[in-house]
């Protein structure tokens, strides 16, 4: 390509990053800087049996790849194409994989938190810089890392059940990372134990009798749904509503130094 060279992943490790992914026959792979192809075909083939994508920027490769496809008899499910992975559009992927550079992975990054939330990203050898990993696994002294693309969430909530019993939260984010604060009549409670994976969100707070509230929902766009439940006690069906515009999200924006790549 232009901006690396071509190293080939190991096979081992292709499954694995595959199996962090849990590849599944209902998903489309999509590989950036595909070279020979290995990633998009095993994603192909069984065990992991999904629609792949090559996208390699060297036609050189993208004709081995090809090959190297019709060889292993998985052309009805998988393709390598000739691209540009800074235009090349992979926002329709379930799962996203590359063995790339640092700059490369970073200046990609503010593509992939775009996509759908959910998304499975498996990166071998190097991170996205300050977007820490959801998952790590060695094999061999090479290194596969997985991040999911998490919701946006930052911003004030308001969340009510059927009886309008209601409470607040006040939401700040940093990719994944979550933190907070609960909005209640007695005043504000620290949220505790806040987690964010892709659309799946958790957090808890002390209500003001002391007791613990965890509450267990799903992100999908402007609303959170989900279940409040009290220490030993039942569950009670939620939804949150996002307060005026959502938070600033930096983290999420293109380096200023990727303008490069992208053409900006």
């Amino acid at each position: 390509g232009k901006d690396v060279v071509w190293v080939p992943t190991p096979d081992e490790l292709v499954r694995r990053m595959l199996t962090m992914a849990k590849v599944t026959d209902k998903d489309y792979v999509i590989d950036l800087g595909a070279g020979d192809g290995k990633i998009a075909i095993a994603a192909a083939k069984a065990p992991f049996n999904a629609r792949s994508l090559g996208s390699e920027y060297n036609p050189d490769m993208v004709k081995l790849a090809n090959c190297m496809v019709e060889v292993e008899g998985a052309a009805n499910r998988t393709k390598v194409i000739q691209g540009d992975i800074f235009k090349e559009d992979f926002s329709k992927a379930d799962v996203v994989t590359m063995y790339l550079l640092p700059e490369l992975n970073l200046c990609v990054r503010h593509r992939i938190l775009g996509m759908t939330p959910g998304t499975r990203v498996t990166s071998h050898q190097f991170t996205m810089a300050d977007w820490k990993p959801d998952e790590t696994a060695e094999i061999e002294y090479r290194t596969a890392y997985l991040s999911i693309v998490p919701a946006r969430v930052g911003g004030t909530w308001t969340f009510r059940d059927s009886g309008n019993t209601q409470f607040g939260v006040t939401l700040n984010q940093s990719f994944q990372e979550i933190g907070g604060e609960a909005l209640l009549a007695s005043g504000k409670q620290p949220l505790v134990g806040a987690t964010l994976r892709g659309s799946e969100i958790r957090f808890a707070f002390n209500d003001p009798n002391g007791n613990t509230r965890s509450f267990t929902g799903t992100v999908k766009g402007g609303q959170i749904t989900g279940r409040l439940r009290a220490p030993n006690g039942p569950e009670t069906a939620f939804t949150g509503t996002l307060q005026g515009a959502a938070a600033a999200a930096p983290w999420a924006e293109m380096q200023s130094q990727c303008g490069r790549f992208c053409g900006k």
